[in-house]
């Protein structure tokens, strides 16, 4: 027999659980407490937004849940973008947010939030546990919820007198199991079906990939001489070196794949949902009337048919569907010259086009692609700065992307210790801008308090770049709402106890960057860029002319 906040600790812990994120609050102090004596560790945030973006990001690495503990009301709330990008980016999340006694519930008590209500829309599953007694079983159903389908964020309020109820029994905990159907025919009827096309293209994301799956993937893409594109911010699901790699459809997309997307006759979608980002708001597949034919493998079969009328479709893991398409021999179908100039197209895209300034984000992006151990794992969040990223950085092995599809900035920061944590034995590096690394940079407290040693290149332009950018093109020299006054990056990182680095010219970055790599703890590079270079093809004197 125990309280209830051990009996949270323990059934956690039951289910493989080793790590949670948290900002302390007193509605659950009895988790608090259960986690004292667990073999849990709990890493102490300095904002709630910010845990819950670490639990996301270690979600995302390992494919089991990501958790995160809050406060109720204003601790939940801030929680709430981490749960929006679990959302949007399929991945497993478990959010236990404090909850008021509930013999004070519906009177507005002090923080009182519905969270059914706050979070049922962007949550897969938001609860509240209402009997101790029933503890174990709603975190082993919220475990089983985030992994099941397709995956996503589940919410569970604790109110108070539930979590500190003593004498709770722990019920009998069994890790769920996932189910694996056999695919073998279905992925013999896609391939036949794929094999009548002249244009094809293979398009992978989503959630589920794995380091085999992307050996698979390139396998298959191989043997029947496909070109791939892979789904926005899910670069490293193939080797970008392989010669049938065709580039990635993000924001800011090579116009020549896009051009390529538009002309397919049949689309192979492995997971993704082929949403928004991926086709240009939606202009480069119509919904309404596609061009082209489309067959889409995706775990939750509700998505399939959802947006797009699909002439074949399988409700399964893509993963396990990619790994059963490697194994079919080659079809009669000849698509050399269509795959060999996919792979022209993105190679010329790697040709760098020179930005303004003594400092060139083409060659520095340049540099880490042909300098960092080939599982240096990179993270970032949303802004302009990212479109060098994207496009120069060549993604060589599964595991080394961390990026929000739902474009929320200040996610890299966070993401990156989370990382740093997971994977202590591996090149962590964070790309940031100056207004999104402003978001969550009082993380630094708690990368130094863990031990995380991510390395941080923040791009400082003093403006929100990506909203300049919009600005310009539609309300031409009418400056609004874009400026930033920015802090010394370098001695704020020093500060904090890391180690901190400024580089005005570009031949400052390789120095910078070992005395970084040698300082083994938290670093920031501050790269001090023109305020003019808007994007690897865009100039804000350009816009003005």
């Amino acid at each position: 027999m125990s309280h209830g906040g051990q009996i949270v600790a323990e059934t956690l812990a039951k289910l493989g659980v080793t790590r949670v994120f948290s900002v302390p609050g007193e509605s659950f102090l009895a988790v608090l407490d259960g986690l004292h004596d667990s073999k849990i560790e709990n890493i102490v945030c300095r904002h709630e937004g910010a845990a819950a973006m670490m639990a996301e990001a270690h979600g995302k690495m390992t494919g089991e849940p990501g958790v995160a503990f809050v406060t109720r009301g204003p601790g939940a709330t801030n929680a709430s973008a981490g749960v929006h990008v679990a959302c949007q980016d399929s991945t497993p999340m478990i959010l236990f947010v404090g909850q008021i006694d509930t013999a004070h519930r519906d009177r507005e008590a002090f923080q009182e939030v519905n969270y059914r209500a706050a979070f049922g829309p962007i949550a897969k599953w938001a609860t509240e546990v209402e009997d101790s007694a029933r503890l174990t079983e709603y975190v082993r159903r919220a475990y089983k919820v985030a992994v099941s389908g397709r995956p996503g964020p589940v919410v569970v309020a604790l109110p108070e007198n539930v979590v500190s109820c003593p004498d709770v029994s722990l019920s009998r905990i069994t890790k769920p199991v996932p189910l694996r159907q056999s695919l073998a025919e279905p992925a013999r009827a896609a391939m036949d079906w794929l094999a009548e096309a002249e244009r094809p293209l293979v398009i992978a994301g989503g959630p589920h990939w794995s380091k085999g799956a992307a050996e698979a993937l390139a396998t298959f893409a191989e043997t029947q001489g496909l070109p791939v594109a892979v789904g926005f911010r899910r670069q490293d699901y193939i080797d970008n070196r392989h010669t049938n790699y065709a580039g990635d459809l993000n924001v800011g997309v090579n116009p020549r794949l896009a051009k390529r997307l538009r002309e397919a006759d049949r689309l192979l979608v492995l997971g993704s949902r082929l949403g928004d980002i991926e086709t240009q708001g939606y202009t480069l597949v119509d919904p309404a009337s596609p061009t082209q034919l489309i067959c889409h493998i995706h775990a939750d079969e509700n998505e399939i048919g959802r947006v797009y009328p699909v002439e074949m479709g399988f409700a399964t893991r893509a993963d396990h569907f990619v790994e059963e398409l490697a194994k079919l021999p080659p079809v009669s179908g000849d698509w050399t010259d269509w795959t060999t100039s996919a792979r022209q197209d993105y190679d010329h895209w790697l040709s760098p086009q020179q930005s303004p300034g003594d400092v060139k984000l083409e060659q520095v992006i340049g540099w880490l692609s042909a300098n960092l151990p080939e599982d240096a794992i990179i993270t970032n969040g949303a802004g302009n700065y990212a479109a060098w990223l994207h496009r120069y950085f060549v993604y060589k092995t599964y595991g080394t992307q961390l990026a929000p599809t739902s474009g929320s900035m200040g996610y890299g920061f966070p993401a990156s210790i989370a990382a740093s944590l997971e994977h202590p034995d591996r090149q962590v590096v964070c790309l940031a801008g100056d207004g999104c690394f402003q978001m969550t940079l009082n993380e630094m407290s708690t990368a130094i308090q863990s031990g995380a040693k991510p390395i941080v290149i923040v791009v400082n332009n003093g403006r929100y770049g990506t909203i300049r950018m919009h600005q310009e093109r539609t309300y031409p020299g009418r400056v609004s709402g874009t400026m930033l006054a920015n802090p010394d990056f370098a001695a704020l990182a020093r500060a904090y106890g890391g180690q901190g680095e400024i580089v005005v010219s570009g031949d400052q970055f390789a120095d910078a960057f070992a005395r970084s790599v040698e300082a083994g703890t938290l670093a920031v590079i501050e790269l001090r860029v023109d305020e003019d270079a808007l994007s690897p093809s865009l100039t804000l004197s350009g816009l003005r002319s």
